[in-house]
């Protein structure tokens, strides 16, 4: 069972799906728009007196400074959904996000106000991180801990679909906008505004939809119990620290490759080295989200059937062994070359994204839960998503050649790979406060044997 409670009828776990699909999609929206746009125009608009190189890794850059950001939304968001509750926080980050990107399109350009321009630019992407980094959490736990057991794969990927689902309707926005509202000066001039302002509508109809979920029931039977953590992060790096460092390194092998795309680099590579068309790009970039959607939602559901961790490996093998043709097709077929590149990169990072939540959700004790998935998240997206496409351009500039950002790639994945291999397959172990000693233990290779026997026994 996944709680003492009872578990939700298939009508309330329909409407938590959607509940979670359409808040966590509006959440990513603002998100990736940012990184889109960055990769497109900010250079010029923000950054434009330190020059074209400079001005674009200054740009990249602040798509990745919001990720040191997102550890402290985690703490934040974290101590307060294990002690006041799933849904509250996912409102309150909803919100956040929203309301900062609605002031980025609205924000005055480096030529209009200029170095508080760049500045407050930064310092709204900012809270875009700590919203970021709070709010998957919340997401993740409120799908997982209402499934039943042989379901929370599936269940853990709808908050997941939101990802690749934001990332589409960021890249189509975009494309509208470059390829049909306001193609060439019009877009520079105001038509990247307009995917920003946006955001305020997509938000009340977040906000509305997350208002009707039911709390979590693991939550609501901790409270009825009495048993949350005055201070649940203390607990969780004082005992499960070493479990913290090996997921984050899981989630750091999907994100580096995952924000090759989402964070603009290859989008940029492809418009600016390679000479294609931006609007067909942005195209290819959204046909390859949606590839990582069905990706994401076939792992998810996979991982109920063979286990999170032979998923997790199998994605990892797939990742290894795409990062060098992709760039090798992106070079010599043209568009073609770039859709297959990223067809797949997709489905890789579909099978290494998928299971992440029911996974996470499994390895962490009930009453710090929430900060353990949480936080563990967000350093993962530091580790790997932060500067990835920062440092992917550096090395670009450096060598002239992608050889060395596929290498870069590779030892990602690499190294997300063993990190999987030292971490233990939880599937079905109960989720409620009553099994709180079970959670404790087991969680990696390194714990003691009897711990993860006892486990295999009672399933």
């Amino acid at each position: 069972m996944t709680s003492s409670a009872t578990i939700r009828r298939p009508a309330s776990q329909r409407r938590i799906a959607f509940a979670t699909i359409v808040g966590t999609t509006i959440e990513w929206y603002d998100f990736f728009i940012y990184a889109t746009t960055a990769g497109l125009v900010f250079a010029q608009l923000f950054f434009q007196p330190a020059g074209e190189e400079i001005g674009v890794l200054l740009s990249f850059a602040t798509v990745g400074i919001s990720f040191l950001f997102r550890p402290l939304g985690a703490f934040l968001a974290g101590h307060f959904g294990d002690r006041i509750g799933r849904r509250a926080m996912l409102v309150l980050t909803l919100v956040l996000m929203g309301v900062a990107t609605t002031l980025i399109g609205l924000l005055p350009t480096y030529a209009q106000i200029g170095i508080a321009a760049p500045i407050l630019l930064l310092l709204l992407r900012i809270l875009q991180g700590l919203s970021a980094g709070g709010e998957w959490g919340g997401a993740v736990l409120m799908a997982v801990e209402h499934a039943p057991a042989n379901r929370r794969g599936r269940a853990g990927s709808w908050p997941q679909l939101g990802v690749p689902l934001g990332f589409l309707l960021a890249s189509g926005m975009t494309a509208l906008m470059t390829g049909v509202i306001s193609p060439g000066d019009a877009y520079l001039a105001w038509g990247w505004r307009v995917p920003f302002l946006v955001s305020i509508v997509l938000i009340v109809v977040g906000f509305v939809i997350r208002r009707s979920v039911e709390e979590s029931p693991v939550f609501t039977d901790l409270a009825k119990r009495g048993e949350q953590k005055q201070v649940p992060i203390v607990t969780l790096f004082r005992r499960h620290w070493y479990l913290v460092i090996l997921a984050a390194l899981v989630f750091a092998g999907n994100g580096t490759l995952g924000y090759m795309t989402t964070g603009g680099f290859l989008n940029r590579y492809a418009i600016n080295v390679q000479s294609l068309d931006t609007t067909a790009v942005l195209l290819a970039a959204s046909t390859g989200a949606v590839v990582w959607f069905f990706s994401t939602l076939l792992a998810g559901c996979l991982s109920d059937v063979i286990g999170r961790r032979n998923t997790f490996l199998i994605g990892f093998a797939l990742q290894a062994a795409v990062v060098f043709p992709v760039f090798w097709l992106v070079d010599h077929a043209g568009l073609p070359g770039l859709y297959t590149g990223l067809v797949l990169i997709s489905t890789s990072l579909g099978l290494t994204y998928g299971p992440l939540a029911a996974w996470y959700s499994e390895i962490f004790p009930a009453s710090i839960r929430f900060s353990g998935v949480s936080i563990t998240y967000a350093i993962g997206a530091v580790l790997g998503g932060a500067f990835a496409p920062m440092i992917a351009q550096m090395l670009l500039e450096a060598t002239g050649t992608t050889a060395a950002v596929s290498g870069y790639l590779l030892t990602a994945s690499l190294l997300g790979g063993i990190a999987t291999l030292c971490l233990r397959d939880r599937s079905g172990i109960p989720l409620g406060s009553e099994h709180e000693a079970e959670q404790a233990s087991g969680a990696t290779m390194f714990s003691p044997r009897a711990a993860a026997k006892e486990f295999a026994e009672k399933r």
